[in-house]
């Protein structure tokens, strides 16, 4: 990508966790590219493809202030790994009186985390695997596993301690895992690591998984997660009686929630 900013799309986006989302919706800008490589993404159009303007840290400070305006809870910078040089000067020129929230596939550097030490306030990080081999298999990144982990780390021990206001997060970490099909074993892995090694974030399991991409030439994943599978996971978290959960509803699999690519 190059060293300029390429953003997809920059609005009002209420489909987030709800303290996130809040009433109002969250300030969401949406990076083109990603840094994995996942055959099933939903977003593959700005991700693999690449769709989006190219635009100047001005350009994207105005929107910043845009958004703020427009009364969003927060800016989400939604698969920003590959641009926090760009961001770190964007907020030179202005910064928001709303969090900012680095929204990522957990694929991420620590060193490029410890850039931005001061200038997140939120960290919505995925865990996507703990498993190499299915980390290799479906998004090119064996090494995933010990990065994320790595990163997620360091995210907690810059906004270990959350705080929420009237129902709004202004600070603190969500991991968020998406529940893949012949996924409950990795989901169940990947939620008691958040809880042993993070008990103060928020643990997000999503059940939106549609076959996307080239989700087709894996013939295991080409399908959505069953009930079977889906009520497995939820009541082994359930269970576990950790307060810092949310549940996406099986109806969230669905096309209509996958906002349009427009550009800005």
């Amino acid at each position: 990508m190059p060293l300029l900013p390429k953003v997809a799309r920059a609005d009002l986006h209420f489909w987030e966790e709800p303290i996130i989302s809040g009433k109002n919706g969250s300030g969401a800008v949406f990076f083109s590219g990603c840094s994995l490589d996942c055959v099933y993404c939903q977003n593959y159009e700005i991700s693999h493809c690449e769709k989006g303007s190219l635009i100047s840290y001005e350009k994207l400070a105005e929107i910043f202030y845009e958004l703020e305006k427009k009364g969003a809870h927060n800016i989400n910078l939604v698969s920003p790994s590959h641009y926090v040089l760009a961001i770190k000067e964007v907020l030179k020129i202005y910064r928001p009186k709303i969090p900012i929230v680095y929204n990522s596939s957990g694929y991420d550097n620590v060193n490029s985390l410890k850039i931005l030490e001061g200038d997140i306030d939120i960290f919505l990080l995925d865990l996507k695997y703990l498993n190499s081999n299915r980390a290799e298999k479906y998004s090119n990144t064996p090494d995933y596993p010990e990065n994320a982990t790595k990163a997620l780390k360091e995210a907690y021990r810059q906004r270990g301690e959350c705080v929420i206001e009237n129902g709004i997060m202004k600070k603190g970490v969500i991991i968020r895992h998406l529940l893949l099909p012949q996924g409950t074993k990795e989901a169940i892995s990947v939620f008691d690591f958040v809880k042993e090694n993070m008990p103060n974030a928020y643990f997000s399991i999503m059940s939106q998984y549609i076959p996307f991409g080239n989700a087709k030439d894996f013939p295991e994943i080409n399908r959505k997660v069953t009930n079977r599978e889906y009520e497995k996971v939820i009541d082994y978290i359930i269970d576990s009686n950790f307060k810092n959960v949310f549940i996406q509803e099986r109806d969230s699999a669905n096309e209509e929630y996958i906002p349009e690519f427009n550009g800005v």
